[in-house]
């Protein structure tokens, strides 16, 4: 496996190492994307979406699972 120090110190590294690279960017040339705008019935409907799948993983790993079954042992 992986020494942990070595594996904090190379992330640490890489992390700088970002750092380091944003700040060498030229911060005046920035460009912005143009707005898009959606359809209202658009943004309804990924927001129900959106909602309706994170309710179905809720209901599947909270609600759907029966509990265990007991072989009628007590130990």
């Amino acid at each position: 496996m992986f020494n942990k120090n070595i594996l904090w110190a190379s992330l640490t590294a890489f992390s700088l190492f970002l750092g380091a690279a944003s700040a060498a960017m030229p911060s005046g040339e920035t460009q912005e994307f143009p707005a898009i705008e959606q359809p209202l019935a658009l943004k309804v409907g990924v927001t129900v979406g959106g909602l309706a799948l994170i309710g179905l993983e809720l209901w599947w790993f909270l609600f759907s699972k029966s509990s265990a079954p007991t072989n009628g042992k007590q130990e």
